[in-house]
């Protein structure tokens, strides 16, 4: 086919596939990608295979990959989900259970706290300022505090 090997256009359809993921993650495409690989090695390990034969393994192959990625890797990959790494880009929802002193007193509600090399603004009952409060939850960049019982 066009004086190329055909093992070379299933790993040319194979690294396509791949960067088609790459380009719209989640779709599927790696798993079709591996596939069209595998189908590489099998033309380069037997190269007399007739088109409708390479034709038909691939799509038994894309469906295997496909069939074990969901019911066999996904669930292990989910099984061993870090609670840590769920909020790890999320800075504000690893404060919830820690103390800060108020750097601006809340007043109606409204205050700032010294977190780090920073401020951020809190919200909770009304408190003089170098008060220690708790993060006890957040909304977006808001943390909702409460008083530190001494």
């Amino acid at each position: 086919m066009l004086g190329v090997a055909m093992h070379y256009w299933w790993w040319v359809l194979a690294l396509l596939l791949i960067a088609g993921e790459v380009m719209a993650p989640g779709v599927f495409l790696l798993w079709i990608g591996i596939a069209a690989a595998a189908m590489g090695i099998v033309t380069w390990v037997i190269p007399g295979l007739g088109v409708l034969v390479q034709a038909v393994s691939f799509i038994a192959l894309a469906v295997v990959s496909c069939v074990v990625y969901w019911k066999w890797l996904r669930p292990r990959l989910a099984r061993h989900d870090d609670p840590a790494a769920r909020t790890l880009s999320r800075r504000a929802e690893q404060m919830v259970g820690r103390r800060y002193v108020l750097s601006e007193p809340i007043i109606n509600g409204r205050g700032k706290a010294h977190v780090a090399d920073g401020q951020w603004l809190v919200e909770g009952p009304d408190l003089p300022r170098g008060a220690e409060v708790e993060v006890v939850a957040v909304d977006g960049a808001l943390l909702k505090v409460r008083v530190v019982a001494r």
